[in-house]
């Protein structure tokens, strides 16, 4: 049995000014435990609603997802969110954020501190507990932001554009700590971007949806994250695959964009 399903899932909205709004359309997708998945596609064709409802924020209109055996029917501790910016609690210290899940859960003090210590040495922030959230750069707080996620020991871990607000150094050495967590947690982890790049280096598997009702449009494997979790993530850039992979992926969506705006593939743009 496949470690989490997403089976005939299909959503649709009713806007209040009425009508339909279909979103996703029966989706179909299994993933192997420890698999690092990531979803791309342009503007509007559903990535994060698809990834609402695996978290249980949101239910279908119809399908189903099953994570174990279990159909998800809301949120769960079994499945951590990291969101694109880090939803922390401004008023609490990062080591009070990573200890929040664990203290919830009636963890005792001691161990609670084990816990807290190891993750903050494992993100990279070790000797910064005791600051306050605003003291951080914004790549520090989504530092946080994993390790709170990771302190809750979920099965899947999903990731809503989690490097997108970054500047492009930072979302580099950040793309590079995602890849060590999976390699040394062995987590399922299902990661949105709207980057082509990042999505290549992050997807063991990649999934380029198409819009208007999303669907699946491409499923890759793709040697790309094993790499890089050993590798310098610039010497996987230029291997030859990635470029080839990167320029059809590219081409893929500029021709759903200019479908979605009404122009033939290719068509230049006006102005």
């Amino acid at each position: 049995m496949s470690h989490l399903v997403i089976d005939g899932l299909s959503m649709r909205f009713r806007p209040p000014g009425g009508g339909t709004v279909e979103a996703l359309r029966d989706i179909n997708l299994s993933l192997e435990r420890g698999e690092l998945l990531s979803v791309l596609g342009p503007s509007g064709c559903g990535k994060t609603t698809l990834l609402n409802i695996v978290a249980g924020f949101l239910a279908p209109s119809s399908g189903r997802v099953v994570l174990d055996g279990r159909e998800v029917r809301g949120p769960g501790p079994e499945r951590g969110m990291v969101f694109q910016q880090g939803a922390l609690f401004e008023w609490m210290s990062v080591r009070d954020n990573v200890g929040f899940g664990p203290r919830m859960k009636g963890m005792g003090r001691k161990d609670r501190a084990q816990v807290v210590d190891h993750l903050l040495e494992t993100v990279g922030l070790g000797g910064f507990g005791g600051k306050a959230v605003y003291e951080l750069s914004g790549g520090m707080q989504q530092r946080v932001a994993l390790a709170r996620c990771l302190a809750n020991d979920p099965e899947v871990i999903l990731m809503d554009e989690p490097l997108g607000a970054l500047d492009a150094l930072t979302r580099e050495k950040m793309q590079g700590l995602v890849l060590k967590l999976w390699r040394e947690t062995g987590k399922t982890i299902v990661l949105i971007t709207h980057s082509v790049e990042e999505a290549l280096l992050l997807g063991a598997r990649l999934v380029v949806m198409a819009p208007r009702p999303g669907r699946v449009h491409r499923d890759y494997r793709l040697p790309f994250a094993g790499m890089g979790a050993s590798q310098d993530l610039r010497g996987v850039k230029r291997d030859p695959l990635f470029t080839e992979r990167r320029e059809e992926i590219l081409s893929m969506i500029w021709d759903m964009e200019d479908e979605i705006m009404g122009r033939a593939p290719g068509e230049a743009v006006p102005g």
